[in-house]
This record gives structure tokens, sequence and C-alpha cells, in this order.
């Protein structure tokens, strides 16, 4: 999960990035409003926790106009304003969810994790995949039953390939679910996660489609897994 974090305090959004990066997620953190919209532009995310109190411009603008501009990624509030007025004039603006401070980082992934489950259209955290099934949560990997031990870019990747069923990713679209922006990374490395996950959960996993990109494949794909 690429998870974009829009919060100005130092030591709140050092801790959040600390936090979901230990538990296995992609996180990028901006301060302001402007670098928001800026990072929007050049990176997808899955998600964005949102901040109100930004130094530059208030928070519920800044969701007022990418709802306006037609951006439906997932919005979670995070925020100190607890009147039920806040609360309801965030949903109201295009949030997904709102969480107040102080709060526990536990709940916050807990509450991403939901998000992403929501735009899926799944009931259960649990993702199933023919043999396979993949916890987002608790990041545990099964084919057949057996436990299958993935590294923290591989779980990114099979979960994006997951979430995007169907639906051909472009190598910039995966690099950007896999690294964050700041991340050095050698022309091949995706490529080398590829291999490891068809390795390891069967050749057909992922497919490519030549000049365009990669997508899922069958839900047969783990049965040569070896």
């Amino acid at each position: 999960m690429h998870v974009l974090v829009c919060e100005d305090d130092e030591l709140i959004a050092s801790g959040i990035v600390a936090g979901l990066s230990a538990q296995g997620l992609t996180v990028e953190r901006v301060g302001t409003a402007a670098a928001a919209r800026a990072m929007l532009k050049v990176a997808e995310f899955d998600v964005m926790v949102l901040d109100l109190g930004l130094p530059d411009e208030d928070g519920l603008k800044l969701l007022q106009q990418l709802r306006s501009q037609g951006l439906e990624i997932p919005v979670l509030i995070l925020t100190a304003r607890d009147s039920v007025t806040n609360r309801v004039d965030g949903l109201q603006a295009g949030a997904d969810d709102y969480l107040l401070k102080p709060f526990d980082l536990r709940e916050l992934a807990a509450r991403l994790h939901t998000l992403l489950r929501r735009v899926a259209g799944r009931s259960v955290n649990l993702i199933e995949h023919g043999r396979l099934t993949y916890n987002p949560s608790s990041r545990e990997t099964l084919l057949g039953g057996e436990s299958v031990d993935l590294s923290r870019r591989e779980q990114a990747l099979l979960q994006a390939l997951l979430q995007n069923r169907g639906r051909v990713l472009s190598s910039e679209q995966l690099k950007d679910s896999i690294y964050g922006l700041s991340d050095e990374l050698e022309s091949n490395a995706l490529n080398v996660h590829i291999h490891h996950l068809r390795r390891k959960l069967g050749n057909g996993i992922v497919e490519t489609v030549r000049g365009l990109g990669y997508r899922l494949g069958p839900a047969d794909a783990g049965e040569d897994a070896s």
C-alpha cells in the first residue's frame, strides 16, 4: 500500500511514517497542501492521510479541491478537531474516514486497510485468489494452506496486483506501490521482485503484457509453484 501523509507536525509525522513503514506500508510525507498537490501529480497513491491544520491552507479546502478535480483516492482525515460539526464537515467535503488525535498507530493502519478493502469491494480483509490467500493486515501469505515467506517488497507487489485484478499496471505504477520516492532503484529491481514472486507462488501469478506492463495471472496461477 502506497500512503501519502500530509501532516506538518514533525513529531507526529515521523511517528506515522515509522509506524506504518514497520507494518509493511510504503509511505511518503509532505507538510503542506501545496506539496501534497505536487506529490499527487508525480506518483500514484492508494490512500491519503490528511491533517486539517496545514500551514499554507486548510485541509478541508485542499480536500474539496481534489474532489472537484475528480481525484478519487481514499482520504482519511487525521485531526484534533473533535466536534461533531467538524467531523460532518470533513465527511461532506469528501473524506472517507475521520480519526482524532491522539490516536493509536495500529488503529490508523487498520482503518487504511479497511478503506482499501472498501474500494476493492471486499467485505473481509482476506484476499483469495485460487489457492492463494493473502492478509494485508498481518501480511501473511498462504498457498494451498501452506505459509509462504515473502519479503516486504514482494508483499507490496503481490498486494498491488491483487487489488487491481484484471487491470494492467505499468512498471512505474508498480514501482510507486513498492518503493518510496526517495529509494534508489537499480534498473532491474522490479524484474527481480517479479522473478522471486513467480518462483514462490507460481510462474503464472504475474502475467507480462508486452509493451504495457503486468497484471495478476489467473486464479490457478499457484499450481506450478515449487
